[in-house]
């Protein structure tokens, strides 16, 4: 079940986190990875990992926010694995400051990364993945890195929840799009809640100053009190949950949104 065998995957902001992890996942079920980060070492840090463990991987450098690194990181990827079948647009940014305390710049940034990434990795990838689509029995796949802050409000964190909706909108907009043009790709987006990643100790950090504190570790408590399955999620259960959305076990599924929040957003 959820095997990638033959198939070729790109992920976006992948040297660690959800990213990383989803790389790592997705090269042991069989898929050929490319990463693309701005994190040079830690990337080829993590394509070593894979190889090590027997699994073909690629790093290339890639700012999602520049249209000229997208076409570079797309034309090593087709170069190195001859063609893509799986597109994860996971690379994002977490500002963490209400709407007062946020700088232009620090919106502006915030866009770039998690909005303007997402569609610049999009166009990219398109001719690629209508290529392979028309040759799998299910099509080529985008997988968008939502939250679930793109479906429920945030008290804390409103510009970052902006973006988030964002993308869940877009995907269910290419997803119709792709379907009336004919085009057989698959989008859907994957809705985590809290991750104990590096980025969520920096949300921690943040949400402590946000409440005028410094204490991360009470924040993390906080956090943890509103997932009801007793405890913050893992970089792997993202992981699992984009192979799935990334494999033919997800055939029928397009424009979804998988929430994988331990019951954060039940109630």
């Amino acid at each position: 079940m959820n095997r990638l065998d033959g198939k070729v995957a790109f992920l976006s902001g992948a040297a660690r986190g959800i990213g990383g992890a989803t790389a790592r996942l997705m090269a042991e079920v069989g898929a050929r990875v490319a990463i693309g980060d701005v994190l040079e070492e830690r990337g080829r840090a993590t394509v070593r990992e894979i190889e090590a463990a027997g699994g073909h991987a690629l790093f290339v450098p890639l700012d999602v926010t520049q249209e000229d690194s997208w076409r570079a990181a797309m034309d090593a990827t087709v170069s190195r694995f001859g063609g893509l079948d799986i597109l994860v647009n996971n690379a994002g940014i977490f500002v963490g400051k209400g709407i007062e305390e946020a700088t232009l710049d620090e919106w502006h940034r915030l866009v770039a990364v998690n909005l303007t990434g997402v569609v610049l990795g999009t166009r990219a990838a398109l001719p690629h993945l209508r290529a392979r689509g028309t040759t799998s029995p299910h099509g080529s796949a985008i997988v968008n890195l939502a939250s679930i802050a793109g479906l429920v409000g945030s008290q804390l964190d409103p510009l970052y929840s902006l973006t988030k909706g964002g993308v869940t909108l877009f995907t269910k907009s290419t997803a119709l799009e792709f379907g009336r043009k004919g085009w057989r790709i698959r989008v859907n987006s994957i809705h985590p809640g809290v991750i104990d990643t590096d980025m969520g100790q920096q949300t921690f950090a943040m949400r402590a100053r946000a409440v005028g504190t410094n204490d991360t570790e009470a924040a993390r408590k906080a956090a943890l009190g509103l997932h009801p399955i007793g405890r913050l999620g893992e970089a792997d259960d993202i992981a699992r949950g984009i192979v799935f959305l990334a494999s033919d076990d997800a055939g029928f599924m397009t424009g979804s949104g998988l929430v994988v929040d331990g019951g954060y957003t039940a109630g």
